[in-house]
């Protein structure tokens, strides 16, 4: 591949002060572990404040669209923020098949809300008191399910496998909220689904942090 460049390529490269870049003191003292924990802690926190607007408030878009796959499973997408960018977010393919968009937007959050908790603990850890996590969704239906379970449920949906009313339990007991949000501003939903045009640019800016 070295012969296709327009000039010759050097095999090597001296940068200034080369035999200075990360070197250690090898007679310098270790980090005892208390030392190494307040090194990580102030690490960790540097590091959240670089992409944070608000630590009390967790904000999660989870979003799925309808038996998309050739097999007619639907697809999950979803976006953790802190105010800046998106911080972690995936695109998954469901395991099972649903028989609605308001089932298949139940699973998603189920699948997700594991990750939801964990994120709130972890953060929790670090020395943060969380006063929000809050879940955007943006299926009407779908969010008086997972704030009132079986109590909201009808004809069509009776037959919801009752593992994916956990999230009713969580809310029950703070652990989270579930939220409307309109479909113009689910961000998951870059995530689930392609887009064009004006979502696209906006979804994008706002996973990435950019200024458009």
């Amino acid at each position: 591949m070295e012969e296709e460049f327009p000039y010759p390529v050097k095999r090597t490269k001296v940068a200034p002060w080369n035999d200075k870049l990360f070197k250690v003191d090898d007679l310098s003292k270790k980090l005892d572990d208390e030392k190494k924990a307040i090194l990580r802690r102030f690490v960790m926190k540097t590091m959240f404040l670089l992409v944070a607007d608000d630590f009390q408030t967790l904000t999660w878009y989870i979003d799925s669209a309808f038996a998309v796959h050739a097999d007619m499973k639907s697809h999950t997408g979803s976006a953790f923020t802190l105010g800046k960018g998106a911080i972690c977010s995936d695109s998954t393919k469901q395991k099972i098949n649903t028989q609605s968009s308001t089932e298949s937007e139940l699973v998603g959050v189920d699948d997700k809300i594991a990750k939801v908790i964990w994120t709130k603990k972890f953060i929790e850890c670090q020395g943060f008191k969380v006063k929000l996590n809050i879940v955007y969704q943006d299926n009407q239906s779908t969010l008086k399910l997972s704030n009132n379970g079986k109590e909201s449920s009808g004809k069509r949906t009776r037959h919801f496998d009752i593992k994916y009313f956990y999230v009713t339990d969580l809310i029950s007991r703070d652990e989270v909220k579930v939220i409307y949000c309109p479909a113009d501003d689910m961000v998951a939903d870059y995530m689930s689904k392609p887009l064009v045009g004006y979502k696209f640019k906006k979804f994008r800016d706002f996973i990435m942090n950019l200024k458009g």
